[in-house]
């Protein structure tokens, strides 16, 4: 079946240059000129995944994604005219799952998504049960939630995805450009600042003091590991 992909932008060339390119690859493509408009088409036609322009009138690509993740966790590629690193973290705080700085390639695009639709793929849990960690920490892979302290928190998909890499290799360091690839694509490798932000957004889930992290640390230059929990059943 394709997959389907919404595109939304006030401007009608920019729409119609990606689906033109969607086009050949494929996809079933959508689109909306505006905010509003992207979100009635997200819950009347459920999307595989949107990519949205931030700078658009009366409601931008940010409100649009805040009001779109009220009710909707589809996939999301943020495109903007800035290079702006604040911009970038915006939307991945908000829940975006990638962001693009127009102008961009086709080609590039056409990269993104097939790396975002992967992600989003569910990914083999360890086991079918809850992982216990400790008295504060248990892993329900299968349900995408982590349990803290008897409180049950949903897990985003790129979050379960580095959160899965990282305790199948418990105790062992995992570099980054490895996680950038496996969680990301190999597109990602060199892509540190991503990652950070993702290690940063599961440590605020699961760390009482996510300043001092007992479960997922830093090694310095190198990449991240999580804590050894279970020695016997450490996977090498």
């Amino acid at each position: 079946m394709k997959k389907r992909i919404l595109v939304v932008d006030d401007e009608s060339r920019m729409r119609r240059f990606v689906r033109m390119n969607l086009d050949l690859e494929g996809y079933d493509v959508l689109e909306a000129e505006n905010g509003l408009a992207a979100l009635q088409r997200v819950r009347d036609d459920l999307p595989d995944l949107v990519i949205l322009d931030v700078a658009m009138p009366d409601l931008d690509g940010f409100e649009t994604l805040a009001r779109l993740r009220e009710f909707s966790a589809v996939p999301v590629i943020m495109l903007t005219v800035k290079g702006d690193e604040e911009d970038r973290i915006r939307g991945l705080d908000l829940g975006a799952d990638d962001y693009m700085a127009k102008p961009f390639s086709p080609r590039e695009l056409s990269s993104r998504i097939r790396a975002v639709l992967r992600r989003v793929e569910p990914g083999k849990p360890q086991n079918a049960e809850p992982l216990v960690i400790d008295e504060d920490l248990t892993i329900d892979f299968p349900r995408r939630e982590v349990i803290v302290r008897s409180k049950r928190i949903k897990l985003r998909p790129t979050e379960y995805r580095l959160l899965l890499h990282l305790v199948e290799n418990a105790g062992w360091i995992v570099q980054g450009e490895t996680l950038l690839a496996k969680v990301w694509g190999p597109e990602y490798r060199d892509d540190n600042q991503l990652l950070r932000l993702y290690v940063n957004y599961l440590r605020k889930k699961i760390e009482p003091d996510p300043a001092n992290p007992k479960y997922i640390f830093t090694e310095r230059g190198v990449g991240y590991r999580f804590v050894n929990y279970k020695p016997d059943t450490v996977t090498r």
